[in-house]
């Protein structure tokens, strides 16, 4: 009996779903189906019921789960370990890192290009999702880490604390804003507004901000993909608030300005929080250690607040 048939089983159950389990193990669902059927005749017990949607494992296939899961596990582990000592000790294999969008793809692009360098023998295979794919890519062994914003507490995760980013308000260098060295924050009422989807807990923390202000902004726009956000900001659609290092390669070319929030309440200011993700109760791999080492090295705030100090913008901002 294979050990990849036996981690296809755990997936499809942790998922319930034979697609989302296949895509886990990337195969496709058929493969998948047939995998777990050639372990129900091997054991001559149906595992999982198929009539019911979203699948569920049978009592047997409860049993079976509990225990595969240790052995998959386990065996995951003791490869990584076996993985680490070879080469005497030189960092090489791949690194899965799963992160929200709206870290940034050149923010991110920099670790990868640094830490690559560093250890010419490893690798970063860098996704981008939605940040409820994020979390699960992570505890479904799909990715070594994960980048989230908003952290919570989940039984199946250890969070550690990475940098805070300041949010800044996201402006066409045409808008009225554009010049200021700040904009109060009770100046935003009335303003065509482009927002974050509002399951995002970005969203829900701009809006409770904006709330305890009593300014009531107009939306003309929703997405959870914080590019779609920016290009609607330079249409110009409305204005925005976003974090600081988004912004970066906008106010380099001019087509966005980034200007500070003042009249904020210190309890309810715009800093985003972002954390790093890794399963809990597994050890890192020698690869994944030493990345989650180089982003841990560098945390930081992202912008202080003290710093946040004017608009940010280049000379060739006069963008019509």
């Amino acid at each position: 009996m294979q050990f990849e048939s036996l981690k296809i089983f755990c997936d499809v159950v942790r998922w319930a779903s034979f697609s989302r389990g296949a895509e886990e193990s990337g195969i496709s669902q058929s493969s998948a189906s047939q995998a777990v059927h050639q372990l129900e005749v091997r054991l001559g017990v149906k595992l999982i019921d198929r009539s019911r949607r979203p699948l569920v494992p049978t009592t047997a296939g409860k049993l079976y789960y509990e225990g595969c899961k240790e052995l998959v596990g386990r065996y995951i582990e003791l490869e990584h370990r076996v993985k680490s000592t070879l080469g005497e000790g030189k960092v090489i294999g791949t690194v899965g890192v799963a992160s929200i969008y709206s870290v940034g793809m050149h923010h991110m692009s920099q670790y990868v290009r640094d830490f690559e360098e560093r250890f010419p023998e490893a690798s970063v295979r860098l996704e981008y999702l939605h940040p409820t794919r994020v979390v699960e890519r992570v505890i479904g062994g799909g990715a070594d880490l994960g980048l989230i914003s908003y952290p919570k507490k989940w039984p199946e995760l250890t969070v550690i604390p990475w940098r805070e980013e300041v949010m800044m308000l996201a402006i066409h260098p045409s808008h009225r804003f554009a010049r200021l060295p700040r904009v109060d924050i009770r100046e935003l009422d009335g303003e065509a507004f482009v927002a974050f989807d509002a399951e995002l807990s970005i969203r829900k923390a701009i809006d409770r901000t904006l709330r305890h202000h009593d300014v009531d902004v107009e939306i003309v726009h929703e997405f959870d993909n914080i590019e779609n956000l920016k290009r609607a900001v330079e249409i110009p659609a409305g204005l925005s608030i976003l974090p600081e290092p988004s912004l970066a390669r906008e106010v380099r070319a001019g087509t966005l300005v980034a200007v500070p929030i003042s009249g904020q309440d210190p309890k309810y200011r715009l800093n985003r929080p972002i954390a790093i993700v890794h399963r809990r109760n597994e050890t890192l791999d020698m690869t994944a250690a030493r990345f989650l080492e180089l982003l841990t090295a560098r945390a930081s705030v992202a912008t202080a607040p003290e710093a946040a100090a004017q608009p940010r913008r280049v000379r060739a901002a006069s963008t019509p």
